[in-house]
């Protein structure tokens, strides 16, 4: 399992030109799921984007979390995160799960983090074309994979 977190002032996401999520200041999260993850990856990987202090204390310092902060999160599913491009120039999706196994890991992703932050989490429509703004903030983006954990 794969995010890039970006902290964000604001994020939306648009589905055949309608707004199906949107949030204020807090985390656009972009979730590739893979076949091989399981409940332990989306533990360990929900628990470290809900606590990285990336946020900014009275001191300027990026030092508190989303659940310090009480944030918002938009969860986007992307199955291009877990693109393979070691041969030639055509990315390989070999590796991203079928709907069957990454629909649940995701519906599970979202309704932990809400139980975690104690609000609605934004959602994008999982397989659909999605249309996504931001204004990074920072910009600050982090980059994390559950089978690599750094």
């Amino acid at each position: 399992m794969r995010v890039v977190i970006q902290r964000v002032t604001q994020a939306s996401v648009t589905v055949e030109k309608e707004i199906v999520g949107q949030i204020g200041q807090g985390l656009l999260v972009l979730l590739g799921i893979e076949a091989a993850d399981t409940t332990e990856d989306l533990d360990w990987l929900l628990n470290k984007t809900l606590n990285l202090r990336i946020f900014n204390d009275l001191e300027g310092v990026m030092n508190k979390s989303l659940l310090e902060t009480g944030g918002d999160l938009l969860v986007i599913s992307q199955f291009t995160l877990m693109a393979a491009t070691k041969k030639g120039n055509r990315p390989s999706y070999i590796r991203a799960a079928k709907h069957d196994h990454a629909i649940p890991i995701y519906e599970a992703f979202c309704q932990k983090a809400e139980a975690l932050i104690g609000k609605t989490v934004a959602k994008g429509i999982f397989g659909a074309d999605m249309k996504v703004a931001l204004l990074n903030d920072g910009p600050v983006t982090i980059q994390i994979d559950s089978k690599n954990r750094e």
